[in-house]
């Protein structure tokens, strides 16, 4: 994003995901860092080229699932044990361990619940689309088959993204 307190911001656009990955490695490679990539598919290895920190989404998913785990057994425990015991053949039901099997399904599927649709929302906030906000793209082209790198100002940038392949250049 640009902001008033950081350099101007030239973007070069890219009509190959490969040579967009070429040039990140390039640019990376002669010091220039590389402030975003804008592309309409996921590029395999882009995280890698341009140096972020892996993600820790699968602790954040692990965690949501224990929630939704968590949340299942209390409100089954708290229906047959508590709220409305039930007393079959004359034995009466005090333990929630020998009716879990039953509720195997669905102490699943709450999980699961738990897992997407908190995941969902994570990603909502993370990316900033919550209501209210707009996303931010720069070019459009970019959400059908173009590629667009985004790099602060300096002296040799727009020489070295003529080099990497960009096919058009534009100061921010």
């Amino acid at each position: 994003m640009h902001t008033t307190d950081s350099k101007p911001l030239v973007r070069a656009l890219y009509d190959d995901d490969d040579v967009v990955l070429g040039a990140v490695k390039e640019l990376r490679a002669q010091g220039v860092a590389v402030k975003e990539v804008y592309s309409p598919f996921p590029i395999h290895g882009l995280d890698k080229a341009m140096g972020l920190k892996d993600t820790r989404i699968a602790m954040a998913a692990f965690m949501y699932g224990l929630l939704g785990l968590t949340t299942i057994v209390t409100i089954t425990y708290f229906q047959m044990i508590v709220d409305w015991p039930m007393n079959i053949g004359g034995k009466p039901n005090a333990t929630w361990g020998w009716n879990m099997p039953a509720f195997v399904p669905v102490l699943f599927e709450l999980t699961v619940f738990f897992t997407a649709h908190l995941m969902v929302w994570t990603f909502f906030v993370l990316n900033g689309l919550y209501p209210g906000r707009a996303p931010q793209n720069p070019d459009p082209r970019t959400t059908d088959d173009k590629f667009m790198i985004e790099v602060e100002d300096g002296n040799h940038v727009v020489d070295l993204l003529k080099k990497t392949g960009a096919i058009e250049i534009t100061h921010a």
